[in-house]
């Protein structure tokens, strides 16, 4: 062999042992990034009320019940100046409920952000928003049902948010909603979250954590295809609906199947699915049961009864928070981490 040989063989050997390797023991797939968690708040702290969604006419009451609310709690409150307009469906312009979202996101002396009541609108103004301030100064987002949407764009800017009751769940009276009112405030201000969930036959059991993703069913599916849309990937999943046929439901959740949804999955968490529409022609099989049909091939625990959605009982959940999950037949409990 030529010394040229001998240095050209050399050579490639240096060359190709100093550049990293693909291998199954140096790839980590499905790593989940732990969220940057807003600041609980504290007696002082000031909380904003803005209106993403649909309009609030006639519901000036339920706001002003939701500012007594803060207020009993030793927090300041202030109002977006756009809450109470209304443009045909929606609380204002898109500009105006933009404005008012954006204010208060750059504002430094804003601790939480409370949406006054779902409804539609909020994706129309997603892609208008700026988190560059928000990132420096984080806060508590709050709501569900449509806020969803804006809870999938604050997880995938890597923040925790919180799926809970909106100033509209003030037509309630309180004492009908004392849960709703506490789980609220105990997420606000940092006690931990602990939950045990009524049994079903329909439990798929198990024992899972992972962070906790997700809202409402219809939002979800309208995020697919976006850069809105959340990775699922060794999370547990949770689902809410109001309204909507078991057709829909059914052909929701396949498509989310079909883009992938459930693929690395850690489990799923049902909350209520409530004012299911009849048909003309009868599905055939119960909500739980559809749910389970859909996702028969996958391992992962599944537990119903979560007491969260578009009920009275609409108990507080930290999105992007790690939890515990552990599912049997006669009960289900979910632990936040702290």
């Amino acid at each position: 062999m030529s010394r040229i040989t001998i240095i050209t063989i050399l050579l490639c050997a240096i060359f190709f042992c100093g550049k990293p390797t693909i291998s199954a023991q140096n790839i980590t797939f499905n790593k989940t990034t732990t969220l940057m968690r807003p600041p609980y708040l504290k007696a002082g702290d000031t909380v904003a009320i803005v209106a993403p969604s649909g309009v609030l006419r006639n519901r000036t009451a339920e706001v002003e019940q939701a500012k007594n609310l803060l207020k009993s709690w030793g927090l300041q409150v202030v109002v977006g100046k756009n809450v109470f307009n209304q443009n045909y469906h929606f609380a204002g312009t898109d500009a105006e409920r933009t404005e008012d979202l954006q204010k208060v996101m750059d504002d430094p002396t804003i601790s939480a952000i409370w949406c006054a009541r779902g409804g539609y609108g909020t994706v129309r103004i997603l892609d208008k928003l700026n988190f560059t301030k928000f990132k420096k100064h984080p806060k508590w987002i709050i709501g569900y049902s449509d806020i969803t949407a804006l809870h999938n764009q604050v997880h995938n800017e890597e923040f925790e948010s919180l799926h809970a009751m909106m100033c509209t769940s003030m037509q309630d009276d309180a004492s009908t909603i004392s849960e709703t009112i506490s789980t609220f405030k105990n997420a606000l201000f940092g006690t931990t979250l602990s939950y045990t969930l009524q049994g079903s036959k329909y439990n798929k059991t198990g024992t899972t954590s992972g962070q906790l993703v997700g809202g409402n069913l219809t939002i979800l599916h309208t995020m697919l295809g976006s850069k809105t849309s959340i990775n699922t990937s060794g999370k547990i999943l949770f689902i809410e609906e109001i309204g909507e046929y078991e057709y829909h439901i059914d052909r929701m959740l396949q498509s989310l199947k079909r883009a992938g949804y459930f693929e690395n999955c850690k489990g799923v968490l049902i909350g209520d699915i409530t004012k299911v529409r009849k048909n003309t022609t009868a599905w055939g099989v119960s909500v739980e049961q559809l749910i389970l049909d859909v996702l028969a091939e996958y391992n992962f625990p599944i537990a119903f009864n979560m007491p969260a959605g578009h009920e009275k009982d609409n108990r507080a959940l930290i999105f992007g928070r790690t939890v515990e999950m552990t599912v049997s037949k006669e009960k289900s409990t979910v632990v936040f981490q702290k």
